[in-house]
This record gives structure tokens, C-alpha cells and sequence, in this order.
């Protein structure tokens, strides 16, 4: 299972949020997941978003926990 980010959308709408930023990251570290808020209207951490996703897409094939050659299943399943 690939479990890589927790993106909290819309930051910049403060007063309409259901989940706390503190909420967002104590579950993606219980998760392993990374935490970034993101808001799509300002643009703020939309492209590291993705960026953080590919490295850490990256270092684990270079770790060996994904098979670039097997499309289905990682190598620790």
C-alpha cells in the first residue's frame, strides 16, 4: 500500500475548517504520512506538495520498498 501524504486543502480558509492543523498533523505522523496544508486560491504548497510526493515516491524504490518492475505490488506488502 502506498501511504505518502496527508494534504489538508483550502488553508487559507481558516474558519471553515473541520480538521485543526494540529489535528492533520498528529494523524499523519501515526500514519507515516507527510502533513502539508496546501490552498489551491493562493497557490501556497501546491507544487511542493507534488514535489515531496515524488521524492518520497523516489527514496523508497532507491530503498527498495517499491519494484518499479511490478506495477501491482510493493516489495514489503
Amino acid at each position: 500500500m502506498l501511504k505518502l501524504i496527508l494534504r489538508n486543502v483550502n488553508s487559507d480558509l481558516e474558519a471553515r475548517r473541520d480538521v485543526s492543523k494540529e489535528e492533520g498533523e498528529t494523524f499523519a505522523r501515526e500514519h507515516g504520512l507527510i502533513f502539508m496544508e496546501t490552498s489551491a486560491k493562493t497557490a501556497s504548497n501546491v507544487e511542493e506538495a507534488f514535489i515531496n510526493t515524488a521524492k518520497e515516491i523516489y527514496q523508497k524504490i532507491q530503498d527498495g520498498v517499491f519494484d518499479i518492475n511490478n506495477e501491482v505490488t510493493p516489495v514489503h506488502s
